[in-house]
């Protein structure tokens, strides 16, 4: 599977331009009330703040604050024509009002030209450098213009305030440019990491399929290795029993061993099938105490000519929901691996016990370690240590754990302690639970 890399780009998702809208209005709101205290602390200087002025201000709060509760109110992403529309109208309700309030406050050097740093930082994050810069110049045209026009109703014109707004201009030209820049990098580098991030997210994607792959390949391998040898053997059998030359007891021989391989392979067969497609659980209220009896009667006659005991722990009322028949055949496999796997005159415990709606049941022999080399494996399928064993035991069994909801696993490992461990969530509600216990 190619990868292809995304393409760079600087535009932000929808869910991201409202919060950015919504920001400015924060902001715009922050500036308004400010100006007006300041106004208001340093009135000896700059007069009281009038009547108007003050119905001016509070109409562009109210216009904020009404276009701030309605981004919230949005239960869709801010569309980017919408976002543009909002922006350019965002932007000449700040020239509009900062043109009014100085007109109103009638000084050269009226403080409410700082609101024209809110649509710079606006466009700066929000449009490209072009448009940044046509306005910062049309917001220094606008400060000088009105030093025009106040000279010129109140001449003489000072030459101290045209330096000022001059430096005022250059500020906003190197605030605006600035500002541009920085988001634009930020802008570049989250393009980056969202294409690395889709490449790794692809990458990732690929592996788990290669990976698939290669554990399919690695299943069929083992199947064709299991079912050649029965094969082989039935093939040979038969050959050796139907030549001429061959006596009947050797025939008779040959077709118990024919016989007894197709049984084998029949076997192997229905293991496979059980594996690959596990039962759904058809739940049933379950006393496990009962359930752990019957799979210690079933296994003891197994374990007795080695001289084994088989004894089960649990309060006589602990119950669950769960299919009987998977949990019981899943148990006796445990079981019965334990027994292979203890020596003479050890014990096996079997141990139930409830907590928040799952089950765990610990089976617990005195066998020797698992070696670590074979732990890493025994839940494959098809890995087996012993001789006529297909592999398919342990791996059933963790899918009918699974299945539950719950897992298997070795829970301690160690010489003269080997413990598995299965859950099953006991109500099938509530199968996430059951996994996150396992």
């Amino acid at each position: 599977m190619d990868i292809l890399p995304t393409p760079l780009t600087t535009d932000p998702e929808p869910g991201d331009l409202r919060r950015q809208h919504m920001a400015f209005c924060v902001l715009t709101l922050f500036v308004l009330a400010v100006l007006l205290l300041l106004h208001t602390l340093f009135a000896s200087v700059l007069g009281e703040p009038s009547l108007r002025v003050i119905l001016l201000l509070g109409l562009g709060f109210s216009l904020k604050a009404g276009e701030l509760i309605w981004l919230q109110s949005l239960d869709h992403p801010l569309r980017k024509r919408t976002a543009n529309l909002e922006n350019l109208l965002s932007i000449a309700e700040m020239f509009v009002l900062t043109a009014l309030l100085a007109y109103l406050t009638n000084r050269d050097d009226s403080p409410y030209f700082a609101l024209l740093a809110i649509p710079i930082l606006q466009c700066a994050y929000l449009c490209s450098l072009l448009t940044t810069i046509l306005l910062i110049v049309a917001s220094d045209a606008m400060i000088l213009f009105w030093l025009w026009y106040f000279f010129h109703l109140h001449p003489p014109a000072r030459a101290s305030e045209y330096l000022e707004a001059g430096m005022i201009s250059v500020i906003y030209l190197l605030v605006g440019l600035l500002v541009w820049f920085l988001v634009d990098q930020l802008k570049t580098n989250q393009a980056r990491l969202s294409t690395s991030f889709a490449e790794l997210r692809a990458t990732r994607e690929r592996l788990v399929a290669e990976e698939k792959l290669a554990a399919i390949g690695r299943l069929a391998s083992s199947i064709a290795h299991e079912i050649r040898n029965p094969v082989a053997m039935i093939t040979g059998a038969l050959s050796t029993a139907t030549h001429p030359s061959t006596a009947d007891d050797e025939r008779q021989e040959m077709f118990a061993i024919a016989a007894r391989e197709s049984e084998r392979l029949e076997h192997l067969t229905a293991d496979f099938l059980t594996y690959a497609r596990p039962s759904v659980p058809r739940r049933s209220t379950v006393l496990i105490n009962e359930l752990l009896r019957y799979i210690c009667d079933v296994a003891r006659m197994h374990a007795t000519k080695r001289a084994i005991s088989i004894a089960s722990y649990g309060s006589e009322d602990l119950c669950a929901e769960v299919d009987a028949s998977l949990v019981e055949g899943a148990l006796l496999n445990l079981v019965l691996n334990a027994v292979d796997a203890t020596p003479e005159n050890g014990t096996i415990e079997l141990q139930g016990a409830m907590s928040d709606d799952v089950l765990c049941i610990r089976i617990q022999n005195s066998g020797p370690a698992i070696p670590a080399a074979d732990l890493e494996h025994i839940f494959e399928p098809f890995f087996t240590t012993k001789p006529a064993g297909t592999g398919l035991g342990l791996a059933i069994a963790r899918g009918i754990a699974r299945a539950h909801g719950g897992d298997l696993w070795v829970s301690a490992n160690e010489e003269g302690c080997v413990t598995f461990s299965m859950t099953f969530v006991s109500s099938a509600n509530d199968i996430q639970t059951g996994a996150a216990h396992g």
